[in-house]
């Protein structure tokens, strides 16, 4: 039998297990006053919505809660009420009960995304598939002119006030481009002036740290900081880590930033110290929250989100050392981006419409153009050729492919614009990305759908013979929702030539 004294302590261990992060942080006297995961509870007593999909199919939406209080998003709701069609993520609650919820990003002072009256895109719905401790989640995978926003906000710090935040996003998802942030902005969707944000930006822009990138850092807008200047910090190191564990605080005179593996170990300090000069001392900060963007909506980044939080007051360092326990505890891991009939890496492939006008055409190029054309046994040997394509690892993501013309050994099917070309690969970043695909079992029931790696809620579509990555209801003419998914499923045979 158990003594009292030791039974108490196994309930208190009981409850530490239990504890979700904003229970962590409530302990240490800096709850949190904002709280977003699209993959988890972040209180172990939450059982309502994490997030709210649409529906591309007819506009339906639908609610993604926990599969139990304070457990892992109901993926396989979500599964079920996208099967044949595709969804996007509308909203991401905030669990704490003050209703600061990311919506869909309005116009800002900087050009925002590709809808033409100025708001930026949503994110896909299935673009971000992880899993926590074996249960499958979804992210939040933002690509450029993607971003939510709520600037209309209760409890977030303002002026000076002392806050704290954290994020876990995917350290292999990233660039240089303004602004991956998460936190706290200007609610005029403008740049109002040094010090007005206190938010954690993450990727290569800014002075940075050592090594490549990409680092954490934080944007007090106009200017990103990894440390307390605008001089590199050699003490932030790259987080290249698939997961990865990103913290900024800040209080009268004094901020940090400090960061490490989502998935083990430890956070580590990159920076504690004073506050940069130039107008960032006091801080002017305004209150309103973003994700994916800038202050004044600057939208041309690109990230992945999966659980943040923005705190009251300034967090200890052990208050958020174990929280990043309880990160690491959460077990996140990487899971499949492809399904679906396999296409095989070494294999050489042809893709057949499928659509009724169309059924006999096949996925070819005519100098960079890429276009459905009429190949048959008899066709010359140059256009089978041209309608051929070997399969290899994903340039830009090894769990996806990439797909390089056989009669063009060296060039890629790859998207700019939103319309499909066959170029050399130029060895950057943004050509290698813009070249990987992540087959999908087919949208109308048969073959498969081939999404964009770096935009996954478009694919491969043939619209007036010319492919394109289109979107189901997006912004231009080939993203027409009629027989879009016809449009967009190919049946994957063996080459031509």
């Amino acid at each position: 039998m158990f003594h009292f004294s030791s039974l108490s302590a196994l309930c208190l261990v009981a409850t530490l297990v239990a504890a979700g992060p904003c229970d962590i942080y409530a302990s240490g006297g800096t709850p949190c006053v904002a709280a977003h995961s699209t993959t988890r509870a972040l209180f172990s007593a939450y059982s309502g919505s994490l997030y709210q999909i649409k529906r591309g199919s007819d506009g339906a939406t639908t609610n993604i809660s926990p599969l139990g209080a304070g457990g892992v998003a109901n993926a396989a709701t979500q599964d079920s009420f996208c099967d044949g069609t595709t969804c996007v993520i509308t909203t991401i609650f905030d669990q704490t009960g003050r209703s600061n919820h990311l919506t869909q990003a309005p116009p800002g002072g900087a050009a925002s995304g590709t809808d033409p009256n100025g708001f930026d895109n949503l994110a896909a719905a299935d673009g971000a598939p992880v899993t926590l401790n074996g249960n499958k989640a979804y992210g939040v995978f933002i690509p450029p002119g993607t971003g939510y926003r709520n600037d209309a906000t209760n409890g977030i710090a303002v002026g000076d006030a002392a806050e704290g935040m954290y994020a876990v996003f995917d350290g292999t998802h990233y660039n240089g481009n303004c602004c991956f942030d998460y936190g706290n902005a200007e609610p005029s969707v403008r740049d109002t002036g040094n010090g007005h944000m206190e938010a954690i930006y993450f990727g290569t822009g800014g002075p940075g740290g050592a090594g490549s990138g990409p680092w954490a850092g934080a944007d007090l807008e106009n200017g990103l900081f990894n440390g307390g200047n605008t001089a590199a910090n050699p003490n932030s190191p790259s987080l290249t880590s698939r997961f990865v564990t990103a913290v900024v605080k800040g209080e009268p005179g004094t901020w940090a930033i400090r960061g490490g593996n989502a998935a083990s170990g430890s956070l580590s300090t990159f920076f504690s110290g004073a506050r940069p000069s130039g107008g960032y001392n006091p801080m002017h900060k305004e209150g309103a929250l973003i994700l994916g963007i800038g202050g004044d909506n600057s939208d041309r980044a690109q990230g992945t989100f999966y659980e943040g939080v923005m705190t009251s007051g300034y967090p200890s360092d052990a208050t958020e050392n174990s929280v990043q326990a309880n990160i690491v505890a959460a077990g996140y891991a990487a899971t499949a981006l492809t399904s679906g009939p396999a296409i095989a890496v070494g294999s050489a492939v042809s893709f057949r419409a499928t659509t009724a006008c169309c059924a006999t055409r096949y996925i070819a190029h005519t100098g960079a153009t890429v276009s459905t054309q009429l190949v048959t046994p008899s066709s010359t040997q140059a256009l089978k050729l041209s309608a051929s394509w070997n399969v290899v690892t994903g340039l830009g993501n090894n769990a996806c492919v990439s797909f390089e013309s056989r009669d063009t050994p060296g060039s890629y099917i790859r998207h700019s614009n939103f319309q499909l070309f066959v170029n050399a690969n130029d060895g950057s970043k943004l050509f290698s990305e813009d070249a990987t695909w992540c087959p999908q079992a087919g949208l109308s029931g048969q073959g498969n759908s081939i999404r964009s790696w770096s935009y996954p809620a478009h694919y491969f579509r043939h619209f007036n013979g010319i492919l394109y990555a289109a979107s189901n209801g997006g912004p231009d003419s080939f993203d027409a929702t009629w027989v879009f998914n016809d449009d967009v499923t190919w049946v994957v045979g063996p080459a031509f030539a």
